[in-house]
């Protein structure tokens, strides 16, 4: 009987579209993860599930695009303890629809969708092995007192401490010894690739979905001083003594490279374990990024030092292109041809069927995904009908993109104090202007009523999650391409 291909799928956190060496890099390299782009195909107009990570992993796991998914925001749970809103009751997610199939189904890091007291924790979502961290808060700090174990709450040899704070008054920022109450024993990233090093090994002669939603390189940074010092002295430093969230950092640029460039490693010991146990050729590898970089200075990370967004328009939290688009490779060695790059548009929804389709499977659950598969395998698709995104944050924001047409339409100043806030479609044309700098709307009518008319269509209104003003029709009392107010 032929067996089944593994899945090795691989989500970083927060990691910008120019964050790895083969997407431009250039302040430190990323060889492990370009070797899966170099031996497979890298994808320039890959977009994540949503601008932040619950929404964005909800996409990513039910197939439905923010329109439609459970869970369009970070949202903490209603009773307050551990753990973000769940997914509703009876949602399938891609690891159960993979277990029916005899996948044996880990995750490795950072779940996000349910606490772990409620019925969407990841034992009972198809997840038959969990390590890592339930909630997303408790994840902003890489030293935790204690990580979860499958269902139970494994200690770790580290103290208590906040994840957010300054340093204290009268510490000398330039002095290493003022950080020292920052950090312990236990890098919990560490401890987490150990987990799924050790799931690979123990289901070699089982189909395996090795998911690992590492939490790298979101904040607070945090790093061993073995990462650490590969980049002393080789950046211009300010010390970050907290103020803007997260802990401080004496040498925060040094810091966030030495995480991206540690969590390469833990890849490459990822692809060499495969490769070991004889199973490169039956396994899929898959790495991309749950949203864009975060904004300057927020935790003291520097993103336009490192070029993160690529150059392009917003970060996370954002619509516009450096909020959403994500690096993605894929690698199927003998499948998939080495070296090859596709422009084609791709979202986090379409991973379901693609994967569906790679496994020569067929699924009845509804999804808004378009398969990709016969472009990871070498054959011509028909362009994308359309793209959708949508999310609640700063005033409700949404996009439809039709070919090299996109539309963002946006809440403007909103406050509580402002019940009549400015709503305004812009359009961009992302083959001229792939940094959105020229909104064309006044131009181009045509397009902005074809657009607009998917954004309305695309948005079913959720009680957990509106777009405020957002949710009213779309159209009068305000025309396209200028500010106007809803009435």
């Amino acid at each position: 009987m032929k067996r089944l291909p593994n899945i090795v799928f691989i989500l970083a956190d927060d990691l910008g579209y120019g964050d790895l060496s083969c997407y431009g890099q250039t302040r430190f390299t990323t060889p492990n993860i370009d070797r899966i782009a170099n031996e497979g195909m890298k994808f320039v107009q890959s977009y994540s599930g949503n601008a932040v990570c619950a929404p964005s992993r909800s996409v990513l796991m039910t197939g439905l695009h923010p329109g439609h998914t459970p869970i369009r925001d970070n949202r903490e749970a209603a009773d307050k303890k551990e753990g973000q809103l769940p997914l509703p009751m009876g949602t399938v997610i891609l690891p159960m629809l993979l277990q029916k199939l005899g996948y044996v189904c880990g995750a490795f890091g950072k779940w996000g969708l349910g606490g772990p007291d409620t019925h969407a924790a990841p034992l009972k979502m198809g997840i038959s092995r969990f390590f890592g961290y339930n909630c997303q808060r408790e994840a902003h700090n890489f030293y935790p007192p204690y990580l979860w174990d499958d269902d139970k709450k494994v200690p770790l040899n580290n103290p208590k401490f906040a994840a957010h704070q300054k340093l204290p008054e009268g510490a000398d920022p330039e002095n290493p010894g003022s950080y020292v109450s920052f950090t312990g024993k236990d890098y919990a990233p560490d401890t987490i690739m150990a987990q799924a090093r050790q799931f690979i090994q123990d289901n070699k002669d089982k189909p395996f979905f090795c998911f690992v939603p590492t939490t790298v390189p979101h904040l607070a940074l945090q790093i061993p001083d073995d990462s650490l010092t590969e980049f002393a002295g080789k950046f211009p430093e300010k010390p970050y003594p907290g103020g803007r969230s997260y802990l401080p950092h004496r040498t925060p640029r040094a810091a966030y490279a030495a995480m991206i460039t540690r969590l390469d490693k833990e890849v490459g010991r990822l692809l060499a374990l495969v490769a070991e146990l004889g199973l490169d050729s039956d396994t899929i590898f898959v790495f991309t990024s749950d949203n864009g970089p975060l904004y300057d200075e927020l935790g003291g990370t520097d993103t336009e030092f490192f070029n993160s967004a690529r150059g392009l328009r917003g970060r996370k939290g954002s619509l516009y292109e450096g909020g959403i688009r994500v690096p993605t490779v894929v690698r199927w060695k003998g499948k998939i041809k080495p070296g090859s790059v596709s422009e084609r548009v791709i979202g986090f929804e379409d991973w379901l069927p693609t994967l569906f389709e790679l496994l020569e499977k067929r699924t009845s659950v509804k999804t808004d995904g378009i398969s990709f598969a016969p472009t990871l395998l070498g054959n011509r698709q028909p362009e994308r009908p359309f793209f959708y995104r949508e999310f609640p944050g700063y005033g409700g924001q949404q996009l439809a993109r039709i070919g090299e047409w996109k539309a963002v339409r946006q809440s403007l100043n909103k406050t509580a104090k402002n019940p009549n806030p400015v709503v305004k479609t812009e359009l961009y044309n992302l083959k001229t202007d792939p940094n959105e700098t020229t909104d064309v709307a006044v131009q181009n009518p045509q397009w902005i009523a074809r657009l607009e008319k998917l954004l309305e269509e695309q948005h079913v209104p959720s009680k957990d999650f509106p777009l405020g003003v957002l949710d009213q029709p779309v159209g009068a009392p305000y025309s396209i391409g200028s500010s106007h107010r809803r009435r």
